[in-house]
């Protein structure tokens, strides 16, 4: 199963400069707490953003680098086919795609879940989240997140219907 996890701001905004333009720890634990002991599906950059290979999780990466650029401990993919042959042999376990909004798109049409912080606030990046049709998903929790009086938000998840 695949299941996207991001934070967007209510202009859709979900990245500035290689990174996130928001500090919110509670966004940071529910990520963290989701997906460990997960695999976890980046980009180059929304992996570069990491650091390292983020811990008790396993790393895959969706580039077209060569994979001798990432650490040993992660998992490369080089086309979309590559990944979802992948993917596939794991149809019972939740793969969470963390990133970025290419690769959201490009995995978009065969994405199970959808795992959102969504913030009430605008804010400005140089990457926006691009439409969903939420029509084609059902919510299925919805709650507040611990009060940040600089970035307010909620957590929300949808299932494909």
């Amino acid at each position: 199963m695949l299941a996207f996890i991001w934070a967007e701001a209510k202009n859709k905004t979900i990245g500035k400069n290689g990174g996130l333009p928001w500090n919110i720890p509670d966004d940071m634990k529910f990520f963290k707490e989701t997906t460990i002991n997960h695999q976890i599906l980046a980009g180059s950059k929304t992996f570069a953003s990491f650091k390292r290979p983020l811990p008790k999780r396993k790393n895959l990466i969706l580039t077209h680098q060569d994979s001798n650029d990432f650490p040993e401990n992660t998992t490369v993919f080089n086309n979309v086919d590559q990944f979802l042959h992948y993917a596939n042999e794991f149809k019972n376990e939740t793969i969470f795609v963390v990133g970025g909004q290419k690769i959201f798109k490009e995995l978009y049409q065969h994405v199970d879940f959808l795992y959102i912080t969504k913030i009430d606030k605008n804010i400005d990046g140089d990457v926006k989240m691009f439409d969903i049709n939420y029509d084609d998903f059902k919510l299925l929790k919805s709650w507040n997140g611990e009060e940040n009086q600089e970035y307010p938000h909620r957590f929300e998840i949808y299932q494909r219907k």
